[in-house]
């Protein structure tokens, strides 16, 4: 019987256990979007996961809308992820970069007034937005043009090739969670009525050619895909999401991808548009390396790899509080509750590097 223990070969590497730390945006690399020598400690004592896939990473400027979240789109911003992916590769792990670019959930006060990209001009309905001025509703998104689409193309093409050169084992592309890539496959933020929009094969279409953008870079066999396709998070859902989920994992599939990232829980919303689409669910189209998350616990996780619904887990949340969750899961050590009253976003050690491992004899 399978465990999360157990080694696995993904992205032709050889992968020490099945415990994935799920990118995780903490806000750390401040006004400059640069990352710092802070996010390579912090990556450091979680490299005992088989796999870590660092926190969602802009592809451009026009991609970006989260204070303090990182880029890759500048020389400056590659060369300091090295000492990153250097210090993880020095514990022994392994680390890919998810690529990043939020669309319509970014404000133009991160644009200098101009407005940010989607598919089509529909504003996140609810909610708010944390911007360099303070909280703010979301605006009604400007609609891409063909040329808009072209050059973000080239901006996954730049970021992936920069991934390279930062010294990433691999990369993921971000296409959950209501980002760009997200909206385009989302019936309900996608309202184009060109080559990119209408049926399930059209708005399929950008996350195709971000894919085939990242191969000109990267082997298809070394780039992973992040969906969620049960979630609500900045306003997704909608009635075809079955048929629209099972097109694009039957997609994947063909193009043998690294590995396909399910945000498959229900942890954090469920749009309720259509049934959940599970791990099962995937499986039956999808015979590649399979990866859930979204609110697991241990046990849970457990379960899923030995019951082959998923061949590794991410956890999110747990890796905050515990870096190193492979230790506690190993030795049925307790682990650190989340705590959500400290620093999650932004901020400096405190609530980031500061959590020590388990010490067994102070029990």
């Amino acid at each position: 019987m399978r465990s999360l223990l157990d080694s696995i070969s993904v992205l032709g590497l050889s992968l020490k256990n099945r415990v994935v730390m799920a990118p995780l945006t903490r806000g750390r690399a401040g006004d400059s979007r640069v990352p710092n020598a802070l996010m390579a400690n912090y990556y450091a004592q979680r490299a005992s996961a088989g796999l870590i896939i660092a926190e969602a990473t802009a592809i451009s400027a026009e991609g970006y809308g989260w204070v303090g979240a990182p880029g890759i789109y500048t020389p400056e911003m590659m060369q300091a992820w090295q000492p990153i992916t250097a210090a993880v590769h020095e514990r022994g792990g392994k680390m890919v970069l998810q690529l990043w670019h939020m669309g319509r959930a970014s404000h133009s006060d991160f644009h200098e007034g101009n407005l940010p990209l989607a598919p089509s001009a529909v504003a996140i309905r609810g909610g708010e937005i944390y911007t360099p001025a303070g909280k703010k509703a979301y605006e009604v998104p400007r609609a891409m043009t063909l040329a808009d689409i072209e050059r973000t193309l080239q901006d996954y093409r730049q970021a992936a090739e920069f991934a390279l050169l930062a010294g990433f084992d691999g990369v993921e592309v971000h296409a959950a969670n209501g980002y760009l890539i997200n909206q385009f496959l989302d019936s309900t933020s996608n309202l184009r009525d060109d080559a990119y929009g209408g049926s399930v094969e059209n708005r399929y279409r950008f996350l195709a050619e971000a894919l085939a953008a990242v191969a000109s870079v990267w082997p298809m066999e070394k780039i992973g895909v992040r969906l969620s396709p049960n979630g609500v998070f900045n306003d997704m859902g909608h009635a075809e999401s079955l048929e629209t989920y099972r097109y694009v994992a039957a997609q994947l599939e063909q193009l043998k991808i690294g590995y396909l990232h399910v945000m498959d829980g229900l942890a954090f919303g469920f749009h309720q548009q259509s049934a959940p689409m599970t791990l099962q669910d995937f499986r039956s189209v999808f015979s590649g390396v399979l990866i859930g998350n979204c609110g697991y616990s241990v046990e849970l996780a457990e379960q899923s790899v030995a019951n082959e619904f998923a061949d590794m887990i991410a956890f999110g949340r747990p890796y905050i509080t515990n870096p190193d969750l492979v230790e506690r899961i190993a030795h049925r050590w307790p682990l650190n509750p989340s705590d959500d009253t400290t620093h999650w976003y932004g901020g400096a050690e405190q609530g980031y590097t500061d959590y020590p491992p388990y010490q067994p004899s102070a029990q």
